[in-house]
């Protein structure tokens, strides 16, 4: 019912006055509930404004597919990570008008009013030799490995936020040019072949701490505001022995643990100048392909653990699917080594990789799960065929309000 109304506004052209709605009879005492994804949608290309060439005039499978995957699931508010950003928002634009607002695959169109976006470190030149070869930048990967997140050019594997409620870009923050090193007991890496540090002391102060960019977006939903914790760390992998990325993947996701915590710290000051953490009232959902497998693959574990079983993180288990659980047998593999629950994996890789559970949507105490799930049906069902478009699987979970004594009771995340 919940999806064939929201079909109908589309096809009536209601949608935008349905999603700012906040006082419509059936939401005054019983908000539907809210359903927030994240979905890795490896829309992004080596050159800058390729995506948005490529999609041009509404042709092109792959965001066809990805944009069924959205028709079908119909989040409120949405994470899109490797999604390239332009300062114009031109792909998001085409994106939007070509593939979501028209049906793709026989699923309704869907439309978003409100959105947020803003720059990303990935491809930001650094000025700076980071990757230890005696030189700075070059074409490439050289330029890449150089630049403040990984990246051919400024924006790629940029964010994207989709809204069906109201977004209070006022009151946004972002963390984009954090430096790594004010983080309390930061994860510093160091070359164990010589002793020294990886980032020398000229280097280490100026080194940002995130890959992309850590925001807090706030929601104007008809329960309240949720702020929405977005972020997409580096992978823990292609770097060597000093384990400059795991250890930088590692402090990425421990920066929202103090962001929980920390609500006077004077560190942990935003790009708009505003310093200290989230209000200890505050409901939020903390969402991303985080890229830290609770159990298996690369990178420390006990930083996503960590996170996920934050105080102020609601206890739940984790969405599942059973095309994860086929793919894993029939890909077999480093699937047969994992320990994790292959019902909970939410990326599909090859080689020693396998498939891994690295995206997240991690609600607060004072919301309740009332749905999830993982978009991976099993070969033959509706959608299998679209799911290839990424790497990744979108993750979703319905969220309503909850007094504090349900949400504490609520089943532990496993």
């Amino acid at each position: 019912m919940r999806v064939f109304f929201r079909a109908a506004l589309a096809a009536l052209g209601l949608a935008t006055l349905f999603a700012g709605c906040t006082t419509t009879p059936a939401m005054v005492d019983q908000p539907a509930p809210l359903r927030v994804a994240t979905y890795n949608v490896s829309l992004y290309a080596e050159v800058a404004d390729g995506v948005r060439a490529r999609l041009a005039g509404g042709h092109d499978a792959k965001a066809r597919h990805i944009a069924a995957v959205i028709q079908r699931q119909r989040p409120d508010l949405l994470l899109l990570n490797e999604f390239d950003y332009d300062a114009k928002g031109a792909l998001a634009d085409v994106f939007q008008r070509e593939y979501l607002e028209v049906g793709q695959h026989g699923e309704a169109p869907i439309h978003y009013p409100y959105r947020y976006f803003a720059p990303v470190n990935t491809g930001e030149p650094s000025g700076m030799d980071l990757n230890g070869d005696g030189r700075i930048g070059g074409p490439g990967r050289l330029h890449g490995e150089d630049a403040f997140g990984y990246g051919l050019h400024p924006g790629q594997y940029g964010m994207l936020v989709l809204s069906r409620h109201p977004i209070d870009t006022e009151a946004v923050r972002t963390f984009q040019t954090l430096p790594w090193s004010t983080l309390p007991n930061a994860r510093r890496p160091k070359n164990p072949a010589t002793g020294r540090w990886w980032y020398d002391d000229a280097v280490w102060p100026k080194l940002r701490l995130s890959s992309k960019s850590h925001w807090d977006v706030p929601v104007r939903t008809p329960g309240g505001v949720v702020h929405f914790l977005v972020s997409h760390p580096t992978p823990p992998v292609f770097d060597g022995p000093e384990d400059r990325n795991g250890l930088r993947n590692a402090d990425e996701l421990t920066l929202w643990r103090h962001y929980l915590d920390d609500r006077d710290a004077d560190w942990l000051c935003d790009d708009q100048g505003r310093c200290g953490g989230l209000p200890a009232e505050a409901r939020f959902v903390i969402a991303g392909d985080l890229n830290n497998d609770p159990t298996d693959g690369d990178g420390h574990h006990e930083a996503i653990v960590e996170l996920i079983e934050h105080p102020r993180v609601l206890r739940h288990a984790f969405p599942t699917s059973e095309g994860g659980v086929q793919s894993a047998r029939e890909r077999g593999g480093a699937n047969l080594r994992h320990r994790g629950n292959p019902a909970q994996d939410t990326s599909q890789f090859g080689g020693a990789s396998g498939n891994l559970h690295l995206d997240f949507v991690l609600p607060s105490v004072g919301l309740q799960i009332t749905g999830s799930g993982v978009f991976w049906p099993l070969k033959g069902q509706p959608g299998a065929d679209w799911v290839g478009a990424s790497d990744h699987r979108m993750v979703w979970l319905d969220l309503e309000l909850a007094d504090t004594a349900t949400a504490a009771n609520a089943e532990p995340a496993r």
